[in-house]
């Protein structure tokens, strides 16, 4: 009997040692099985004004890439040029408690309500490349192009291309986005100069109208200019689509060697038609480091850390001479 008995023991004391080994331990407090799983740092949405024009994706992806860095989700959407697409997705954020919204703003006052109704639920909105300029909105920060300083380098190209000779200019402009009234402003400010030389042949700035920031609408706007103003000799477009669709408007009225495009953006449409002799420069924007930095104010938010509330990163010219050079543009 009393063998069996130490048998017993033996055997329940081994039963015991197996559970202890195989089961979960609870005594702790790294139970792995009762600690939920990281959340995350929420969701950074961003309304593009147009993911129809390639400059959008890249701050999209950039912001994209930044903000997965940092433990944050990331949403995009498309605005299509429209305020009141774009306000409805800022009330969409809103609804869904996203933790910031970044947005390049379809106009540059009248999304200034959406705006509003983000900043009185909390939410921090940040702009990129394009301002909201409307009263009473609260922008956490705004990272974008020198566009002043860009319409100015803009303007002295168009200066060096046709300043001995003068003549009547064309601005395919976009007047609804702040970025591009400065570019045209800095743009003006070069030829004014010029024109106040003495003995300057005058730049004769002719009509603004409204390109649309695309090509189909610079192409339309172009083409009309040229029936009204002839004998044209200079551009300045406020982007690459509308630059390429002004080249397309003289293609059709075969009057590509008579005009010079100034245009604007730096984008791989744009710098090939430079090759290309098409367009005569660009002073180019960076769209990737825009889309970096304004994730990474995003994140300064967040963390309680100091940061600059307006970056404006400047541009630079680009020429044919740069176009021959760049490694993107090699056999193409």
């Amino acid at each position: 009997m009393r063998h069996f008995n130490f048998l017993w023991i033996i055997l329940l004391v081994f039963a015991v040692g197996c559970n202890t080994q195989d089961g979960p331990d609870t005594s702790g407090t790294s139970d792995a099985t009762s600690t939920p799983p990281a959340t995350g740092r929420g969701t950074i949405a961003y309304s593009a004004l147009t993911l129809k024009n390639p400059f959008f994706n890249v701050i999209s992806d950039s912001i994209a890439a930044e903000a997965q860095k940092h433990g944050f989700e990331y949403v995009v959407d498309d605005a299509g040029d429209s305020v009141e697409k774009q306000s409805q997705q800022i009330e969409t954020y809103i609804a869904q408690g996203h933790a910031a919204i970044i947005i390049s703003p379809a106009h540059r006052e009248s999304i200034g309500k959406a705006v509003k109704k983000a900043n009185d639920a909390g939410i921090p909105v940040f702009t990129c490349d394009l301002q909201c300029v409307a009263e009473g909105c609260d922008i956490a920060a705004h990272v974008g192009t020198d566009n002043y300083g860009g319409g100015k380098l803009a303007g002295q190209a168009m200066v060096d291309a046709i300043g001995d000779t003068g003549g009547k200019v064309l601005i395919l402009h976009f007047p609804q986005a702040n970025s591009c009234i400065l570019r045209v402003d800095g743009f003006k400010e070069v030829i004014n100069a010029h024109n106040e030389k003495e003995g300057a042949a005058k730049i004769e700035i002719v009509a603004e109208p409204d390109g649309g920031g695309d090509t189909e609408k610079g192409s339309e706007a172009a083409a009309a200019a040229l029936q009204t103003d002839t004998d044209l000799v200079g551009i300045f477009a406020i982007n690459d689509p509308s630059a390429l669709g002004a080249y397309r408007a003289l293609e059709e009225a075969g009057k590509t060697d008579q005009v010079t495009i100034i245009g604007f953006d730096g984008q791989l449409s744009g710098k090939r038609a430079i090759k290309e002799g098409k367009i005569y420069a660009d002073p180019i924007q960076f769209p990737d480091q825009i889309g970096t930095e304004i994730m990474k104010r995003v994140v300064n938010y967040f963390d309680g850390e100091p940061y600059e509330k307006v970056t404006l990163i400047p541009t630079q010219l680009y020429t044919q001479q740069e176009a021959e050079q760049d490694p993107d543009l090699q056999d193409k």
